[in-house]
């Protein structure tokens, strides 16, 4: 006897991909702006106030909610400390370290190549997650379209690209990320998205503080205009309050495997924002690899079910 389809199933699917697509799209312009500013401030200066701001953000947001919540809170302290070092202080902290000594590509693409087959092979070991066939293929698919964009279709190209310090700080960032997305997943059910989030930035740029104090000590004073104080309300409102809440239900809607396959549309999602805003040219190669990508995402997020006589 055939079963209905499950509409609410359906339903929460595809808010899972919605979301983790706002996630992405806004996450896009952390690598351009990591790279833009690398002259103006030092990058744990850059992660301190990223992660200060979005914390005042959501003070408003998540007080009540955090004050009712801080018995619960205790009680996860050392779980809440490993998600706040991974995934606030040291994932970005080391992009921003790495816009130093590398493109902003390189960033994109190095990162969003990486960390999801590190975060899948850690939720098949930890998680005990499923790897379907259709999920194995679409994540292929995905580095593909990404190796395209790398080599610019050319095999002798890819075969000369070497790592930089900055490509290996970048890797160390995937790696922090990736296990974040694991560790997301075990997320206590009693301490809301919102206390949650808060605590985590709060925690991740006390992390930051004596690292921001070190680096003020030997580096240029930090020259603060307009344009970078608009760069930092971008990373704490929208990089960090907004995309990490789309993120983290994303992953309890999808999972941790198959939300972070979304990351391979950063370096695609970055080239269209280099196109719109720093009027660089797109290439056929850059639609390729677009495509590639996003019909890597289809394959991976496909709903394959057998029939059973």
């Amino acid at each position: 006897m055939s079963k209905q389809p499950n509409i609410s199933q359906f339903t929460k699917q595809w808010q899972g991909i919605g979301l983790a697509l706002i996630a992405v799209t806004i996450w896009a312009g952390n690598f351009i702006i990591s790279r833009a500013v690398n002259k103006q401030i030092g990058p744990f200066s850059l992660a301190f106030f990223r992660w200060g701001t979005a914390t005042i953000i959501m003070i408003p947001l998540a007080g009540k909610l955090f004050l009712a919540e801080r018995k619960i809170i205790q009680k996860h302290l050392r779980y809440l400390f490993f998600v706040s070092l991974t995934g606030i202080a040291m994932f970005n902290t080391f992009v921003y370290v790495a816009g130093h000594y590398t493109s902003a590509i390189n960033m994109a693409l190095i990162g969003t190549t990486s960390s999801p087959i590190f975060a899948t092979i850690m939720a098949i070991i930890f998680l005990k997650e499923k790897l379907p066939l259709n999920r194995l293929a679409g994540m292929i698919i995905c580095i593909v379209g990404i190796l395209l964009l790398i080599s610019n279709a050319s095999w002798s190209r890819l075969l000369a690209f070497r790592f930089s310090i900055g490509d290996v700080w970048i890797l160390a960032g995937a790696m922090a990320f990736a296990v974040y997305n694991i560790l997301v997943r075990k997320k206590p059910t009693n301490i809301s998205a919102l206390s949650f989030l808060f605590i985590i930035f709060l925690m991740g740029t006390v992390m930051l503080l004596p690292f921001y104090i070190g680096e003020q000590m030997y580096m240029a004073p930090i020259q603060f205009t307009g344009t970078l104080w608009l760069d930092i309300l971008y990373l704490g409102l929208g990089t960090s309050v907004i995309s990490f809440l789309c993120w983290n239900k994303a992953i309890g809607k999808l999972g941790a495997a198959r939300t972070v396959l979304f990351g391979n549309l950063i370096p695609v999602i970055s080239t269209l924002e280099a196109v719109w805003f720093l009027g660089e040219k797109m290439t056929v190669i850059h639609i390729v690899s677009s495509i590639t990508v996003l019909l890597g995402l289809l394959i991976a997020n496909m709903q394959i079910k057998l029939s059973r006589n």
